[in-house]
């Protein structure tokens, strides 16, 4: 039999992506999400039917439970959250019981299954560069050992599920492996997230003229096509070392305002790029760039594609005729 995968959060963006990569890499993959089958904006049909779709809340996890005991993956990604920053903000409850206590629940189902037999499986859990905050431009990019200052609620309850991972990965022996990931987009990207809803905007502009509004445009971030992420995780399943965690990074930062304009440019749209209060957040670390460093060292990983490849994926998406070579 070949290897097994269970990705948590399979239906989501990042882990359709995931998918196609396990596919790809010859494992047979089952999906644990809370929608069963997402829409065919990632995979195509071929794709989607060759993986295993299940509903579950990881809140609850009956199902997830059965999968891990029926499956016995080999590996297991570890995807679900509230991953909008905005969106945990607004319900640090809810943020709390799915990033944190959905993970130590799975962890319960996977301890409970490893005492009783011979499970023993990789887990790869996915955190955020957001977890170490607000540091000097002079500490960029931020490698590993760089103090974690979170500063919103999403990003507590990101370290807070390195902690516990990184506790049972030293104290009990499993092994987990953790995931500080950066700023990724790509085809299939949300459109309430930074980038596709910054793409989704300039699109709609005349040719000539118009406005492009955006929120914090001073800040600084650090991007990756969702490809190379995917490609990142599976590696790390293969080739990391338990206990530790890796930036998925570039190393390179870009301004908001810097991308906007680069957007507009490979539309081939003129426009004014202004400020809307409205879309400001309160609340931002006004830089995040990561070091992939550590993460290269371990698994000979490397960003293969650029800047300009997520941008135009996320026009394709949009469906822009403006798109410019």
């Amino acid at each position: 039999m070949g290897r097994r995968a269970l990705v948590t959060g399979g239906a989501g963006f990042v882990g359709q992506w995931l998918g196609r990569a396990l596919l790809t890499r010859g494992y047979a993959v089952t999906s644990v999400s809370q929608t069963a089958r997402p829409a065919l904006d990632v995979l195509a049909t071929v794709e989607r039917d060759a993986i295993r779709w299940l509903a579950d809340d990881i809140r609850h996890g009956e199902r997830l439970r059965t999968a891990l005991a029926e499956d016995r993956p080999d590996v297991i990604f570890h995807l679900a959250a509230v991953s909008y920053v905005p969106a945990a903000q607004d319900s640090p409850l809810l943020a709390y019981d799915v990033n944190v206590l959905g993970f130590a629940r799975l962890l319960a189902h996977v301890r409970s299954l490893r005492t009783a037999g011979s499970f023993d499986p990789v887990i790869v859990v996915v955190g955020s560069g957001e977890q170490y905050g607000r540091h000097d431009a002079a500490e960029l990019p931020l490698a590993e050992d760089a103090v974690q200052r979170p500063l919103t609620v999403y990003a507590a309850t990101k370290a807070a599920q390195e902690t516990i991972a990184l506790q049972a990965a030293r104290g009990e022996g499993m092994r987990i492996i953790a995931t500080r990931s950066f700023n990724h987009s790509g085809a299939g990207h949300a459109p309430n997230f930074l980038l596709p809803a910054l793409v989704r905007r300039a699109a709609q502009l005349p040719a000539t003229g118009g406005s492009l509004p955006l929120g914090n445009d001073f800040v600084t971030r650090d991007f990756l096509h969702v490809a190379d992420v995917a490609e990142a995780y599976c590696l790390l399943a293969e080739r990391g070392e338990a206990g530790e965690a890796y930036n998925v990074a570039s190393g390179e930062g870009v301004t908001v305002r810097a991308l906007a304009e680069r957007v507009l440019q490979r539309l081939g749209v003129s426009a004014e790029i202004v400020t809307d209060p409205a879309l400001v957040r309160p609340v931002d670390v006004p830089a995040l760039v990561g070091s992939p460093a550590k993460l290269s060292a371990a698994t000979g990983w490397r960003a293969s594609q650029t800047r300009d490849a997520i941008i135009d994926d996320l026009i394709r998406t949009a469906g822009s005729v403006h798109a410019a070579s």
